[in-house]
């Protein structure tokens, strides 16, 4: 009769090793999402909720990676938690402020993240057409803009996601 006690111990084994790498990771790429999710919500609290949920589902989904590449999934969770936000939601504030909440979400994807526009559009189930249309849109809303004065102050950098005491 096989003993329990191996399975257990291989299964925390698994576990533990599954933290380190989930705890290196974010200490890694948890600034660049952060960013993301901040470009995306344009409220810093909005920004730690959506990025808080597109880890925990990662987190959840770390054993089954089976060799892709933990950043794309991430990214691609966080743009997809972010799409699906209900219809009546408008994102306010931020360095995209003045932008839709799809304009906001293509011009991060294309520009900030760099992902084409077919892996874009496949992402959100567009014809490739329309995220450039809208893509397009949001960078002339973004350059209209006046620039700002010399000399104002730049916003400050917050801290980065950290896991762990």
């Amino acid at each position: 009769m096989p003993s329990h006690g191996r399975v257990g111990k291989r299964r925390a084994a698994a576990e533990t090793r599954r933290d380190a790498e989930f705890a290196a990771f974010v200490a890694g790429a948890g600034g660049r999402l952060l960013h993301s999710a901040t470009l995306l919500a344009g409220d810093p609290e909005d920004a730690d909720r959506l990025l808080g949920t597109a880890l925990a589902r990662l987190y959840a989904a770390w054993l089954r990676l089976d060799g892709d590449d933990p950043y794309q999934w991430a990214r691609c969770e966080l743009f997809v938690r972010y799409a699906y936000r209900p219809w009546w939601y408008h994102p306010r504030g931020g360095l995209l402020d003045g932008l839709t909440a799809q304009e906001r979400l293509i011009v991060t994807m294309r520009y900030f993240e760099g992902i084409g526009e077919e892996q874009t559009a496949a992402l959100l189930g567009m014809a490739r057409e329309r995220v450039a249309a809208i893509a397009a849109r949001g960078g002339a809303t973004l350059r209209s803009r006046p620039a700002p004065p010399p000399g104002s102050p730049r916003p400050r950098p917050r801290a980065t996601w950290a896991v762990g005491p």
